[in-house]
């Protein structure tokens, strides 16, 4: 998959079948729009192009209502070009961008610029000055210049339209295995390994302190997960909040890595949650502390085993 930067670079690509949207979080919703476009493209033998923005467009024209992203960019990227995308356009959004009208976009970027040939977009996709651009006039628009639109109806998983902000929603309440249900996958966060308190390792269980690149973490509490360190896997707990019981007043990431020995200070390591097993709270002292997490050392070893002996988590 190449990405571009800009759109100067566009014009290697000729009528592509194509799909636009912020796609935060790669949700199965996203994922289905992925594959069609992916498929349709191989089918009609012409490239397949994801077009996105750099940065997400709130974060330019309302900051204030900018939302957390679930991703960053490099992990956006990496999961795109799974689905088999030929290009990735990152399009750099500014506030003359936004003020462009539907019709001078279609027209200057994707007919002009792409010679597009296919635009698939989810439902509820809108675009352009005010976001007048909805997919009825998206699709009059491809009448009038000759490429076909299809959109794509609300994806349900139990019952429930999945989208980037439900799955936030679950994230923040720390409801990480839901959360992971609607994207198909755990959620991860990317980070490195620096130096903390060492307070874990007082208590008899050593934990390293992640600094995450990732705009949202989940909500306070103890969560199992998996540990992504050098291509292995390991299994891990943990503690995201302020600690109460030491009086902290900054929220970390606490990961202590189960059976592990060695050093992982300045490590980049990704922390791949599958399921909060209690909410934060105080403990009178470090001893009614360091018997809390026995159990929830324990309690993690029951989900891990659970998962080894199904291939998932019941």
């Amino acid at each position: 998959m190449k990405v571009i930067r800009g759109t100067r670079g566009i014009k290697e690509i000729r009528n592509p079948v194509l799909t636009l949207g912020n796609f935060d979080g790669l949700h199965l919703g996203h994922q289905r729009i992925l594959r069609k476009v992916s498929e349709r493209a191989r089918k009609l033998g012409c490239p397949s192009v994801v077009y996105t923005f750099e940065p997400h467009p709130l974060k330019v024209v309302s900051p204030a209502r900018s939302p957390q992203l679930i991703i960053g960019l490099e992990d956006k990227l990496e999961l795109i070009g799974s689905f088999g995308i030929d290009y990735v356009v990152l399009a750099r959004f500014t506030k003359g961008f936004a003020s462009k009208r539907p019709r001078e976009f279609v027209e200057e970027v994707l007919v002009k610029g792409l010679g597009v040939r296919e635009v698939w977009v989810g439902h509820d996709y809108s675009f352009g000055r005010g976001k007048r651009g909805t997919v009825e006039y998206l699709s009059r628009l491809g009448e009038d210049y000759g490429f076909a639109v299809h959109v794509i109806p609300a994806y349900r998983k139990g019952g429930e339209i999945v989208s980037s902000s439900r799955v936030r929603e679950l994230i923040k309440a720390g409801r990480v295995r839901e959360a992971g249900i609607l994207l198909g996958r755990d959620f991860t966060l990317r980070g490195r390994v620096v130096k903390g308190r060492n307070i874990g390792r007082t208590l008899g269980f050593p934990t390293a302190n992640l600094r995450t690149r990732n705009e949202l973490i989940p909500g306070s509490g103890v969560y199992a997960a998996y540990i992504l360190l050098d291509g292995e896997r390991y299994p891990a707990v943990v503690n995201i909040g302020t600690a109460p019981t030491f009086k902290r007043r900054t929220t970390a990431v606490e990961v202590h890595i189960l059976d592990f020995e060695g050093s992982i200070y300045g490590k980049d390591i990704r922390v791949a949650f599958v399921r909060r097993i209690r909410g934060e709270r105080c403990f009178k002292d470090p001893v009614e502390l360091a018997r809390r997490i026995e159990r929830d050392v324990e309690r993690a070893r029951t989900i891990f085993a659970r998962i080894t002996a199904s291939g998932r988590l019941q």
